[in-house]
């Protein structure tokens, strides 16, 4: 009885649909599920790179900064992911005490005048880092490390870009449950779990 009416209050805590939100958000979680087979990669690294080296007493430069690009990457890439499902850490303790009115409010204000901004001026400061390391066909400083190193500036921007995308997908929510404008196309706690719909 208990679950019951806990999963009935949870319904209305969470923002409604639109059906540009709805699209901006299939992108990013599509890249994000994507992006997540790369953690794959890197544990296989390094678990290549512990055995190459313990093992066979042979380690490898380029094996050690491959891992570390292979992070940096899969966790750019799958920022936007964690913003869009809502999984991000939050550090407002007073939040949850607070209306899903007011949250709305505090939310749209909060990405239209610091969060987009500055991500903003942080693309626009890590793409011309990326296409410098492309001009130059920057590699690593190493001997033996890596070339291609604009790959991994690239994801940088990139990785930004759909964090954007993925905060005005959230903004549009706020809007909708605000203002109804753009029209909501599903309201919270329709298939009981509003945010989170079935693959």
């Amino acid at each position: 009885m208990t679950q019951h009416s806990n999963s009935i209050d949870a319904g209305p805590r969470e923002l409604p649909t639109n059906c540009l939100s709805r699209r901006l958000d299939s992108i990013v979680v599509a890249v994000g599920r994507l992006s997540s087979w790369l953690w794959l990669a890197v544990l296989v690294v390094v678990l290549t790179n512990v055995f190459s080296r313990f093992v066979l007493a042979a380690g490898s430069i380029a094996l050690e900064e491959l891992s570390w690009h292979l992070f940096g990457i899969a966790m750019m890439l799958t920022l936007g992911y964690a913003v869009v499902r809502d999984d991000h850490v939050r550090v407002d303790v007073l939040r949850e005490n607070f209306s899903l009115h007011t949250q709305a409010v505090i939310e749209l204000v909060c990405i239209l005048l610091l969060a987009l901004p500055i991500i903003y001026l942080m693309i626009d400061a890590l793409i011309p880092y990326a296409y410098k390391a492309y001009i130059y066909d920057e590699r690593s400083q190493a001997p033996s490390g890596l070339p291609y190193r604009f790959i991994f500036k690239s994801a940088l921007p990139l990785g930004l870009i759909l964090v954007a995308i993925a905060l005005f997908s959230r903004a549009l929510r706020c809007m909708t449950l605000l203002f109804g404008f753009p029209r909501a196309t599903e309201m919270p706690g329709q298939n009981g779990n509003g945010d989170h719909p079935h693959p």
